[in-house]
C-alpha cells in the first residue's frame, strides 16, 4: 500500500477505534437513528484489526498497540457467528463483549495517541 493509502487507513482505523472506546451513552448518541446491524459492526471491527496489523508491519502504527488489537479480534471471533439481536445499538448495552472491547480500544488509543478521549467521528448521513 502507498503512503496515502496507509494514511487513509490509519485515519479510518483511529476513528473507528475512537467510537469503540467511547462511553456507552456517547456511542448510542452517535448511532442515533442509524440502523447499524450488529453483524456489520462485528465484521467492520474484525476488518479494522486485520488492517491495523498490516499498518504496524509497515511502520505506520505503534507496535505496542498490537496486543490490544489482537485481543479485540479474539473477542470478536468469539461472537462473530453468535446470533445477534439485530441492531448494534441494542447489543452495546447488553452484551459484555462490547464492554471488554471498549476497555481494550481505550488502551489502544492510550498507547497510540496518549489519550483515549478523542472526538467522535462525524456521523454519516
Amino acid at each position: 500500500m502507498n503512503d496515502l493509502g496507509d494514511a487513509h487507513m490509519r485515519s479510518w482505523a483511529l476513528r473507528f477505534l475512537t467510537l469503540l472506546a467511547a462511553d456507552l451513552d456517547d456511542q448510542l448518541a452517535w448511532l442515533g437513528a442509524q440502523a447499524v446491524g450488529a453483524d456489520s459492526a462485528v465484521e467492520e471491527a474484525l476488518l479494522l484489526c486485520r488492517i491495523w496489523e498490516g499498518l504496524v508491519e509497515r511502520g505506520v502504527g505503534e507496535p505496542g498497540t498490537l496486543r490490544e488489537v489482537e485481543a479485540i479480534g479474539r473477542r470478536l471471533d468469539e461472537v462473530e457467528n453468535a446470533p445477534h439481536t439485530g441492531l448494534w445499538a441494542d447489543e452495546l448495552a447488553v452484551e459484555p463483549v462490547w464492554d471488554d472491547i471498549r476497555a481494550r480500544a481505550r488502551q489502544f488509543l492510550l498507547t497510540e495517541l496518549g489519550d483515549w478521549r478523542q472526538p467522535l467521528p462525524p456521523v454519516r448521513d
